[in-house]
């Protein structure tokens, strides 16, 4: 290599990064011992953010584009060298690229179980896992809080902190929901919104940004869902006394089948018989108890007064002539109190009640609130 060679290999013309793994975050551009020449090209691919670093202090940033290197576009990095305008010597700097793109399919789980307090069950221990994804967001604030001066920096440097992170803020999430344990599963997507919401602000510490976080299983200990089962079969069979019917037909069904001979199988014939005997002696016992148990009141009837037809004590409307059954009310001539319409005597105060005035003068007969004869015009409150 000849002199003019090595000095030409001492000045970089050419910066860029073409990211050839998925779960880098940070690139540091080789630029050690060299110089990059005034004018050289930057080229920063889409979700790339390229950082110029002087002496740890961090300088010009610049975004997805094809960028010449002049001191017109390198404002602060100009400033922090002291740089006249136009200056085209060229210089030292350290440059970064930072993967701005979402890292997905990042996993959390809990390692132990969390402590819950349900409704239902008291005290239980839930298990739970998902995915989340995030970005970097703020690549300065990502540069000062987390990468330092490495050479590179991806997703496995990072994974323990946020996985713990998310964990710590699902946990206290789930107790503050106090959902039943059995409804957890219809409310995965409520809370994972929520999730996301409570960890944006953590996140944003590091300069990420989580774009999405599921719920993918909550799950209780293998022995409180054996239980769970157990509740859940009782349900299934329903009266229990036809299911004890049921189990004894079976019993003596198999026991006839059995043509084990000798005194041990007459022995155990014999027990077995007993048994089976009690079983469904206590099992059509208990149906009849059934039988024999009191029924349940009838409800109250009433008679319509336009039909006749009888109708619950509660019904507003006859249901063969369609007519209101509810009586009028009025009110009290005397205490103004609300009193069935054919009502004699008033509930409330005792006051007669008038059903109609008829006039002295001229024998009209008028409402029982009239003050005036409709006809002549008498006063009827004489």
């Amino acid at each position: 290599m000849g002199l003019f060679g090595f000095f030409k290999s001492q000045f970089i013309e050419v910066i860029e990064w073409t990211d050839s793994g998925t779960n880098t975050m940070v690139y540091r551009f080789p630029v050690q011992n060299n110089e990059i020449k005034m004018g050289a090209e930057l080229t920063v691919r889409e979700s790339q953010v390229a950082i110029f670093v002087n002496e740890g202090e961090i300088a010009d940033v610049f975004g997805p584009g094809r960028h010449l290197l002049y001191t017109q576009n390198m404002p602060i990095l100009t400033k922090l060298k002291s740089w006249k305008h136009g200056f085209e010597s060229p210089f030292k700097a350290e440059v970064y690229f930072v993967n701005t793109k979402q890292f997905v399919n990042q996993k959390w789980g809990t390692s132990n179980p969390i402590m819950m307090r349900d409704p239902e069950f008291g005290m239980i221990r839930l298990r739970g896992y998902g995915i989340y994804s995030y970005r970097v967001s703020e690549p300065t604030v990502f540069l000062k809080e987390l990468f330092g001066t490495n050479a590179s920096y991806d997703t496995s440097n990072i994974e323990e902190q946020l996985k713990k992170m998310v964990l710590s803020g699902l946990t206290d999430l789930f107790a503050e929901s106090k959902i039943p344990a059995l409804d957890l599963a219809m409310h995965y997507d409520e809370l994972s919104e929520l999730g996301k919401e409570k960890m944006k602000k953590r996140f944003s510490s590091f300069g990420f940004d989580i774009t999405s976080l599921y719920i993918e299983n909550l799950s209780l200990p293998e022995e409180v869902e054996k239980v769970i089962d157990k509740r859940t079969s009782m349900g299934v069979i329903g009266d229990m006394n036809q299911y004890q019917q049921y189990q004894a037909a079976e019993a003596i069904r198999e026991a006839a089948r059995n043509e084990g001979g000798g005194l041990a199988a007459a022995g155990a014939g014999i027990g077995a018989g007993a048994a089976i005997g009690s079983v469904m002696a206590n099992a059509f016992q208990g149906n009849q108890q059934q039988k024999n148990s009191p029924s349940m009141p009838q409800p109250e009837k009433l008679t319509c007064p336009h039909c006749q037809a009888l109708i619950h004590a509660s019904a507003k409307f006859c249901g063969d002539c369609g007519k209101t059954v509810q009586q009028q009310k009025v009110p009290c001539i005397s205490c103004q109190a609300a009193i069935n319409g054919h009502a004699k005597f008033c509930g409330e105060c005792g006051a007669q009640q008038v059903t109609e005035k008829k006039c002295a003068k001229c024998g009209k007969v008028n409402a029982p609130n009239t003050k005036f004869c409709g006809d002549c015009g008498d006063n009827l409150q004489q």
